[in-house]
């Protein structure tokens, strides 16, 4: 994403410079900031669960399930149900119950605003971001 798409992406959203980056990787990373942002932005609502068939304490395997739906300005709505997990092998942050929460949370997000096809992806899910996306 070039310097000019990364100005439409942030008039589209009223985004500031503090809820993205350009990653040296070639792709655009929202912060925390900016997914609530563009939540707050497109009237997202989101639920989000525990899924307790995917998870494992004792593997130190944690999935939260999210359900988010967004109105569409001409009546109907999107609708995405998505996961976010965390395993000893993919996080290093003390509260792993809460940095799956932020994954679910951030891919609903992104999806509904049909940002991942544009080469945008969430902080909270670079530590399984390859280059290959």
């Amino acid at each position: 994403m070039n310097k000019e798409e990364l100005n439409k992406l942030a008039a589209r959203y009223g985004m500031k410079g503090s809820h993205f980056h350009a990653d040296n990787r070639g792709f655009i990373i929202v912060t925390r900031q900016g997914i609530e942002h563009i939540q707050h932005q497109l009237n997202i609502d989101v639920r989000l669960e525990a899924f307790l068939p995917w998870s494992s304490p004792e593997e130190g395997r944690y999935v939260v399930q999210c359900f988010a739906r967004r109105p569409m300005p001409y009546g109907g709505e999107l609708t995405v149900q998505t996961f976010g997990e965390v395993s000893k092998t993919n996080n290093r942050n003390a509260y792993p119950v809460a940095m799956a929460e932020k994954r679910a949370l951030s891919r609903a997000v992104l999806k509904l605003a049909g940002l991942y096809k544009e080469g945008v992806y969430g902080e909270d899910e670079m530590e399984t971001q390859t280059t290959d996306k």
